[in-house]
């Protein structure tokens, strides 16, 4: 008997083991406390992976594959994915057993482990999923100093021919991100997002049975993310036909009433393997081909960076860091997370609409978790450690893969410059241009000092003054300490002691 592991990440349809039906094959997948445990995650990223594991191993059931499911509240389960592989293995009378390469290290390094331990054969297999191989960007940088991410992305545009005329782009311009900032138009009224509606509440129940420390909120009776392949489908034909023309317009727009906007919000459905990036991308790609009258190429353009670009290079980036990564504080920031990042009740308009949604749909678009969540974080001196379990916590769309890349790395600069050439911070200024936050804020954007000033003001020049001796160099920010040396040293004095004020007050914003 060959025993075959699927964990909750790899609901991959289209996968190899699954074209031919063989009896000696058995597949085992399991609801485990070691995954709903290690973090304290959002209900909604539970229970999204928990039925669409349920779902994905009644399709293999309907295919006749034989598979073992472990409930977590199963009598033989021992909540441990190595503990229950190895009674399932003597059970079973298994005599060689195979899994998928996981994407997470800790899994990574756990099955290596377990499977060295074993007296029977074992053998791995890709997850058949990515564009590019774990290795793939180690290799295209191999002898360079810096990993530039714009130069992985055009290699990946070649490597598959997309939006390609032989070796150039289609257009002769490789990126339309400059066309890409804008801010959604007060009369504007975005596509009303299509969710799904979803009886979860058997689940539910089950959860808070066991008494598993959840975040967030959620409607069990209709949980509307996808679970299904089909409804993964459906929701990437919605976003071509309804959202693509305006993706990459206000796909750094942030809105108080519109929490999905354009955005595709097939993440999820990707990081678990119920889409393929390549599917996704060819999809999008063939539908502005038959539409360009009415889709610009900087939305096209902008939503493949997206998938084969940015989430194939923090995937690579990953593996290339791992497990160094996960320690690096650049800046040595030791503050404690604000207790509002839990309940979202903060003075701040922005952090309590940014932080809001996310606790009630386990999501927030890039800038909203960049600029505004990250931003904060960065500038108020936040522990990296308590950033990366706060992330992967709440977003349903969250695996340390691309979590940790984006947060320790992107968002908090905690590595130093490895994903980014410089610190994503700013001013209230960046946040008013792009939403509509400071407009009904308890706190006065134009105000860097005194009573109502806006923290993120005061935060922003403290941050480039605290480390001035990492960042002055860096030719990226030469701006912004040329205009810290003119400030008059009365007023540099004032801004600076005013936002000592708010992070002693932190918990008060």
């Amino acid at each position: 008997m060959v025993l075959r592991l699927i964990l909750g990440d790899q609901l991959n349809h289209n996968h190899s083991w699954f074209q031919e039906k063989n009896d000696s094959n058995l597949y085992v997948m399991m609801e485990m406390r070691q995954e709903t445990d290690y973090v304290n995650h959002h209900i909604q990223k539970i229970l999204g992976f928990f039925s669409a594991m349920r779902l994905f191993s009644q399709n293999l059931n309907s295919q006749k594959h034989k598979i073992i499911y472990l409930r977590l509240d199963d009598a033989q389960n021992t909540q441990s994915l190595t503990k229950n592989l190895e009674w399932i293995i003597e059970e079973n009378k298994v005599t060689h057993f195979e899994y998928q390469l996981p994407d997470e290290y800790r899994l990574d390094e756990q099955l290596k482990a377990f499977s060295v331990s074993l007296k029977i054969s074992t053998k791995t297999y890709d997850t058949e999923h990515f564009l590019s191989s774990r290795t793939q960007l180690t290799d295209f940088f191999k002898g360079k100093k810096t990993f530039l991410m714009e130069s992985f992305y055009r290699m990946m545009r070649r490597k598959y021919g997309i939006l390609m005329d032989g070796n150039e782009p289609i257009t002769g311009q490789w990126n339309y991100d400059a066309d890409n900032r804008k801010k959604l138009p007060k009369t504007h009224r975005p596509v009303e997002p299509l969710v799904f509606n979803r009886d979860v509440s058997e689940i539910h129940k089950l959860v808070q049975k066991q008494e598993i420390k959840t975040i967030g909120n959620v409607n069990a009776k209709a949980f509307f993310w996808p679970l299904t392949r089909q409804e993964s489908l459906q929701l990437l034909d919605f976003f071509v036909k309804n959202c693509l023309p305006n993706f990459g317009t206000y796909e750094d727009a942030m809105s108080m009433q519109y929490w999905s906007i354009y955005h595709s919000r097939l993440s999820f459905s990707l990081n678990i393997k119920l889409l393929s990036p390549l599917e996704v991308v060819e999809r999008a790609v063939e539908h502005w081909e038959q539409n360009q009258d009415e889709i610009s190429i900087a939305q096209i353009e902008g939503f493949v960076r997206q998938i084969i670009g940015w989430r194939e290079y923090m995937r690579g980036i990953y593996w290339n860091q791992m497990p160094d990564f996960q320690r690096l504080n650049f800046f040595k920031h030791e503050l404690k997370l604000p207790d509002f990042f839990w309940t979202g009740k903060t003075k701040m308009n922005c952090l309590k609409h940014a932080i809001g949604q996310s606790l009630n749909f386990a999501y927030a678009h890039h800038i909203q978790r960049l600029m505004i969540i990250g931003n904060f974080c960065l500038l108020a001196g936040i522990n990296p450690d308590d950033i990366d379990e706060w992330y992967l916590g709440i977003y349903i769309d969250a695996i340390e893969w691309v979590e940790i890349t984006n947060t320790r790395g992107m968002s908090q600069y905690a590595d130093g410059g490895v994903v980014g050439s410089k610190p994503y911070v700013a001013s209230a200024n960046y946040i008013d241009k792009m939403s509509d936050y400071c407009s009904s804020c308890f706190y006065d954007k134009s105000k860097k000092t005194g009573q109502k000033a806006c923290p993120f003001n005061s935060l922003y020049w403290h941050f480039y003054d605290r480390h001035r001796a990492k960042l002055e160099r860096n030719p990226r920010i030469g701006m912004a300490y040329v205009t810290l040396n003119k400030m008059p040293v009365e007023q540099r004095n004032e801004i600076l002691k005013q936002a000592e004020f708010y992070l002693d007050k932190i918990e008060d914003l």
